[in-house]
């Protein structure tokens, strides 16, 4: 089973903490109007390329004309987004730094990891929420198979081969490749990937039959004949792709969206967060913005930083009691 070696990376942390710690007086006063200029920095913990990457970039090209100073995207790859999360936690009170984070880094792997190396709670403040998506299920193109059904009962006949890739591990990709594996009546193996890009590189190239991902990472290689897309996850077909039924049209009672979401770490100001936050409001109503997200393939959200912090509540609330019944160890 997939393990995440964490205690190299958290004594590093420590490390880090201490030496900060020890720094000087004169170390530690930044003049206000450095901080001021420092570069605002998004960080993603995926691939560049993936659809995560794809928010901040978009994002970040219109906060800049906002800020007036450069926002920078920096990729902090590794453990299925956790490696971004203690960065950004670790990161000085005066250098600002958002994280850009879903489900999978702010919901599930503080349940599933008891030293995920942050509280999402305690050390992080929500910012703006972004986007939304839908999950989607697909298959190579060595696999015979074109429809939900078929794929669970060339399963059950093949059960050697249910190795399902997911973008992370521990994301809410995983739980749904564990819950056809129960309905396929097989024992599922999740292959855990560092994003979307190197998922989709092994899917087309065959080294793993079935993946479970963001649908719009799968949406275009769908459309360029490279993989099948055979479920979505949503309530209703999506009108990017209407002929791709649901889930539940399929015979699975699945359904769930995700998010991206801003996140400052506790240490940010709280005056500066609410800036933060206003300004991504803005970005996020912008029709160019709006028209990028859609080109994309991706749906926008403009939220301030109050229904933010409402839609995650109602989010925890939802999927956390399912995240504790998977029993899901690390």
């Amino acid at each position: 089973m997939w393990t995440s070696p964490l205690r190299p990376l958290l004594a590093a942390l420590s490390t880090l903490t201490a030496a900060l710690a020890l720094a000087t007086p004169a170390a530690q006063a930044q003049p206000a109007a450095a901080a001021a200029d420092a570069p605002l920095r998004l960080v993603v913990g995926y691939p560049a390329g993936g659809s995560s990457d794809r928010v901040a970039r978009i994002v970040a090209d219109k906060l800049q004309a906002r800020l007036g100073s450069p926002v920078i995207v920096e990729n902090k790859i590794g453990a299925g987004g956790r490696v971004s999360a203690q960065y950004v936690k670790a990161a000085p009170a005066q250098q600002p730094m958002l994280l850009l984070a879903n489900p999978a880094v702010m919901v599930v792997a503080p349940l599933v990891y008891p030293d995920a190396g942050y509280d999402a709670e305690r050390d992080f403040q929500a910012v703006s929420h972004v986007n939304s998506y839908e999950f989607g299920v697909a298959v190579g193109s060595a696999v015979p198979v074109r429809e939900l059904p078929h794929l669970l009962a060339w399963l059950r006949a093949n059960p050697d081969k249910a190795n399902f890739g997911v973008p992370a591990t521990g994301s809410l990709p995983h739980f749904f490749g564990l819950m056809v594996g129960d309905a396929a009546q097989v024992r599922a193996e999740i292959v855990g990937y560092r994003g979307s890009a190197p998922l989709l590189t092994d899917l087309i190239g065959g080294q793993v039959p079935v993946a479970f991902d963001t649908f719009d990472s799968l949406l275009p290689q769908h459309e360029a004949g490279k993989v099948r897309l055979l479920a979505v996850s949503s309530a209703q077909r999506s009108p990017l792709a209407p002929q791709v039924p649901t889930f539940k049209e399929s015979g699975l009672n699945l359904a769930a969206t995700g998010w991206n979401t801003f996140f400052a770490p506790a240490s940010m100001p709280a005056g500066q967060v609410n800036r933060l936050a206003t300004l991504i409001h803005e970005v996020m109503r912008d029709p160019d913005t709006r028209r990028k997200f859609e080109a994309a393939k991706m749906e926008p959200v403009a939220a301030s930083r109050a229904q933010t912090e409402a839609m995650l509540k109602a989010y925890k609330a939802q999927w956390a009691p399912v995240v504790q019944r998977a029993g899901i160890k690390p």
